[in-house]
């Protein structure tokens, strides 16, 4: 059967459109309707600024609960385990107030700085080039498919975390050491860092902890991207009049709550892979991932991989929302620039 289009013409007559003509009537309708549209579409370089300044201005809004985070997560590694039911974050807060200035709640934020500048970038821009990758190769056919699309954000996601952490790692070792002292300063400063870890342990002592690093990361930001482009997705498809800056905080705050809650005990190990032999000290764990994964397990009990979690949710929260929503504010203005 030859399909016709019927079109009321003057007269009262119907006048009939080949399927050709029809075709052309699509193809021009959207184009004209893609004309209208006006998508944040920005080049390399602004990309990577978009990335960097939204990840350092999260940083520094949540570095107080950050270190928070790191002190409880390496508290079972030189202290008496029957202590360390009496931690509390308020009790924590307290003494570092007390005893190192308010001041000390941004201690290695410099360093945090210097590093989620280049992370934030690489991971962002690498998430982009992936996407756009995989969806070639699945085909554009396959774009605005539900489950390919959760797939493609997925393992974006993953290999964008892994590619970040891979090309950043010592400074966030750096990081975490600096961030980790509290009375006695044995790290004078980035540099000072540097160049104590790779006189007393070598320069693959700034690797310590990579491999629970790109165990956790990879997953870590799969989780992340992921759960955040797919509620963002459905929300926008079921109120799409609702603010994008709070579209983005919102699905951006959940998004950070699942990728912690899956990957905390690997990123608790990495802290303590990377103290390992810091200041001097001598080593606790002499195996590897999972040979520490046991040990605390053992010492610390289930309760022991998740030391630091009410810190890192209250941190995470915010953290995430401000990243995604920076993000997607930068991008708009940038866009915006001829």
């Amino acid at each position: 059967m030859e399909a016709r289009v019927g079109v009321v013409v003057e007269g009262g007559q119907r006048a009939r459109t080949s399927p050709t003509q029809v075709f052309q009537q699509q193809r021009q309708s959207q184009a004209t309707r893609s004309q209208t549209q006006t998508p944040n579409q920005i080049g390399t370089v602004q990309q990577l600024l978009a990335g960097g300044i939204a990840g350092a201005f999260s940083k520094t809004c949540t570095a107080p609960l950050a270190r928070l985070t790191i002190l409880f997560q390496v508290q079972g590694m030189h202290s008496d385990v029957s202590a360390l039911s009496k931690a509390s974050i308020w009790c924590e807060a307290s003494r570092i107030i007390n005893e190192e200035g308010f001041r000390a709640f941004w201690k290695g934020n410099l360093v945090t700085i210097a590093h989620r500048l280049p992370y934030s970038s690489v991971s962002f821009y690498a998430y982009e080039r992936y996407k756009n990758l995989l969806h070639s190769i699945l085909g554009e056919n396959r774009r605005g498919n539900m489950s390919s699309d959760v797939c493609v954000h997925f393992v974006g996601g993953g290999l964008a975390g892994i590619t970040a952490a891979s090309a950043t790692y010592p400074l966030d070792l750096v990081r975490t050491r600096l961030a980790a002292q509290t009375n006695a300063t044995y790290y004078r400063g980035i540099w000072h860092s540097f160049h104590t870890i790779c006189r007393d342990e070598g320069f693959m002592g700034l690797y310590k902890g990579l491999g629970p690093t790109l165990l956790g990361v990879g997953p870590s930001i799969a989780i992340s991207f992921s759960v955040y482009e797919t509620l963002r997705s459905v929300w926008q498809s079921n109120r799409p009049d609702d603010s994008p800056v709070m579209v983005s905080l919102a699905c951006g705050s959940l998004s950070g709550i699942a990728s912690s809650t899956a990957t905390f005990p690997l990123d608790l190990v990495r802290r303590r892979m990377q103290l390992e032999g810091a200041g001097g000290r001598a080593r606790v764990y002499n195996t590897g991932l999972f040979g520490t994964l046991g040990n605390i397990m053992k010492s610390e009990g289930l309760r022991g991989l998740y030391r630091g979690i009410i810190p890192e949710y209250l941190k995470v929260v915010p953290s995430v929302g401000i990243v995604f929503m920076t993000y997607e504010t930068l991008k708009m203005l940038l866009s915006r620039i001829p």
